[in-house]
């Protein structure tokens, strides 16, 4: 009879796990302070303030809710705890996380050339293509390059940085102000922070 032909068993390739993300926010008996002032989540409303209390009514209120006491404000005079769902708070806090992450992720650097001798129409086709990119949210680079001796006009360029940042400040804010850099002038402007309307 012939021998047994033994096949070897092919190795999987385990990918490494991800270390599930840890909250470390102090809830229920973890929290240190004795006093504390306590708001209530209301889902879809503004949250309602339930006074100050002490630690064990606190936990009491929340038991009878059938919610966790969660630690929100451990700097505030007294400390500022919520009741609320803990599963419900790690998850906002999570997608609030990401969703910040997303959004500097997103913003890029977009650079425009500028001549310290720039004429009208180079200046707006600039100015219009800056107004573009910080309406998309990225933040603009302005160069001016000095060749040779033109290093010498150096406070022209910086006037047509101070002008460019003029025209643009009703979209965008100056991140870094006109400086020079080797045989360069940079300006940064970054996009305006635009307050939530009620």
């Amino acid at each position: 009879s012939r021998p047994a032909v033994v096949m070897p068993i092919p190795r999987r390739n385990f990918a490494p796990r991800t270390k599930p993300v840890v909250d470390t926010t102090p809830h229920n008996e973890q929290i240190q302070f004795e006093s504390m002032r306590v708001v209530l989540d209301v889902p879809g409303g503004a949250d309602e303030l339930l006074g100050v209390m002490s630690k064990a009514e606190a936990l009491a209120a929340a038991e009878e809710r059938d919610l966790d006491l969660v630690l929100i404000g451990p700097k505030s005079d007294p400390p500022v705890c919520k009741i609320v769902s803990y599963d419900k708070f790690r998850f906002l806090k999570e997608k609030k996380k990401k969703e910040q992450q997303k959004a500097v992720k997103g913003q890029e650097l977009k650079e425009l050339k500028m001549s310290y001798k720039i004429g009208e129409h180079d200046y707006d086709v600039r100015k219009r293509a800056a107004e573009k990119f910080l309406g998309q949210g990225n933040k603009v680079k302005f160069s001016i390059l000095f060749k040779g001796r033109e290093i010498t006009h150096a406070d022209v360029g910086k006037t047509v940085m101070e002008r460019m940042a003029q025209s643009l400040e009703a979209v965008g804010s100056v991140d870094s102000p006109p400086r020079v850099m080797g045989k360069q002038m940079i300006m940064t402007v970054s996009p305006k922070k635009t307050s939530p309307t009620k």
